[in-house]
């Protein structure tokens, strides 16, 4: 049994991982270090490019949900993430570096992967699962849309990422560690402004120069990483009530919640780095640098990094997928990760591992495991998959997608943690299948 895997992100990492683990024989090609896109800085596997962290922990959310399942099935992912994990509140946040060397040194190690380096610009015969992700490279972008059925069977979106400061830069008499709502461990800076400075931020803001980025409008933006400065142009409150919402956080210094807070997040596991929470941008370099230097406590912030803006690609998934994410023209292939739609990297986990699973049963001559919409696994792949939705929109996991209680419960907190016991029971169910 043999399968090329194409893409060393994270769908592909873990879909070579589960594919190698039932005895099947994997050529993981992966472009990088020969090529490099926009948005990579290693040569390492599954590379954590937009954000560090993860997102929830707690099974109240629907990604701690998906997260739990996959720990729970074996996911090399979610082994990596629990292996170099960093404080960050109420979130799973990893050491990205650390991540990264953990997952590559799993599967060029595995007996059963053999590396390929290079660019694949078109797919081999043979099984092939192609998780080349958002930034596929041109070559094989084009050789998808012709094996698609033209322009309208692949969209494109633009994503951005976030700066990244030095500590040791920050000014912490304007800032300090907390969580919202004291909830976990105190792993955020908090940047507190006031009212005025607030203000002259935001015009600013709405003013700054962007760089150029072909193609971008602010409809194609995916609203989960949307940049700062199209947010602020919504509006004067709309980063109050959205990345610097002061809510629940009480600045020591006054005793009061200020007008508003930038939060500071983690990057590395020393505390060295730290990441601006929301402040996906792409504006010029020398305006983020004018611009974030009007919150008091990055006046004089060293920048590690500034955000950038990158293109995503992905399927119209609906009219040509099916739930084992399976070319329904061609079920020889299949696709993992954002090119299908699932939007976050524990999506795109978890698309690769549902996807190898059944590849890796189908060609044992099993019949593939339907995981229900009741869990987080199945809910994911039967959205993408289904061809009642019209506009399809990259889609993290959410509980709108997953199927309700069918009973009412107080609380959505307290329906949420039942939906995930729920889930947690259908997966402890399959588990013996799934890992035979």
């Amino acid at each position: 049994m043999k399968v090329t895997v194409i893409g060393a992100g994270l769908a592909g990492s873990e879909a070579a991982w589960q594919l190698a683990r039932r005895g099947v024989e994997v050529t993981l090609w992966e472009m990088k270090p020969h090529k490099m896109s926009p948005a990579h800085s290693s040569g390492d596997f599954a590379e954590l490019v937009c954000s560090n962290s993860l997102r929830g922990a707690g099974l109240e959310n629907a990604v701690g949900l998906l997260k739990e399942e996959l720990r729970r099935l074996g996911s090399l992912i979610l082994e990596a993430a629990d292996a170099t994990r960093v404080e960050a509140g109420g979130a799973l946040a990893v050491d990205r570096h650390g991540f990264s060397a953990y997952v590559t040194r799993a599967l060029r190690t595995h007996p059963n992967i053999t590396v390929r380096e290079g660019e694949a610009a078109e797919l081999p015969e043979g099984q092939v699962l192609a998780a080349t992700g958002p930034l596929t490279s041109d070559a094989l972008a084009e050789y998808l849309l012709g094996l698609t059925g033209g322009e309208g069977a692949a969209l494109h979106f633009f994503d951005a990422a976030a700066p990244l400061v030095s500590f040791e830069s920050l000014d912490m008499s304007r800032a300090w560690f907390a969580s919202r709502y004291d909830k976990g461990t105190a792993d955020y800076v908090n940047c507190a402004l006031e009212k005025e400075e607030y203000q002259a931020f935001w015009r600013a803001l709405c003013e700054a120069e962007e760089a150029e980025v072909h193609g971008f409008e602010d409809k194609n933006v995916f609203e989960g990483c949307m940049p700062v400065e199209v947010m602020a142009r919504r509006g004067e409150d709309t980063l109050r009530y959205g990345p610097l919402k002061p809510r629940g956080l009480r600045d020591p210094s006054t005793g009061r919640e200020p007008y508003a807070v930038v939060q500071l997040r983690k990057d590395n596991a020393e505390g060295s780095i730290y990441n601006l929470v929301g402040f996906q941008t792409h504006l010029k370099f020398g305006e983020q640098k004018r611009v974030f230097s009007m919150i008091p406590a990055l006046k004089n912030a060293e920048y590690v990094r500034y955000g950038v803006m990158h293109r995503n690609t992905y399927l119209d998934s609906p009219r040509l997928l099916d739930r084992y994410y399976r070319l329904r023209s061609d079920p020889r292939i299949t696709f993992a990760g954002q090119m299908t739609g699932v939007e976050g990297y524990v999506e795109s986990a978890a698309s690769g591992f549902l996807a190898a699973v059944e590849l890796a049963r189908r060609l044992e001559g099993r019949e593939p495991i339907d995981f229900p919409r009741e869990t987080a696994l199945g809910a994911l792949s039967l959205y993408i998959s289904d061809e009642t939705v019209r506009e399809f929109q990259p889609m993290n996991i959410n509980f709108g997608i997953i199927a309700p209680l069918g009973y009412k419960v107080r609380g959505k907190r307290n329906k949420n943690q039942e939906i995930s016991a729920r889930s947690l029971e259908i997966i402890e169910r399959l588990k013996p299948e799934i890992l035979a």
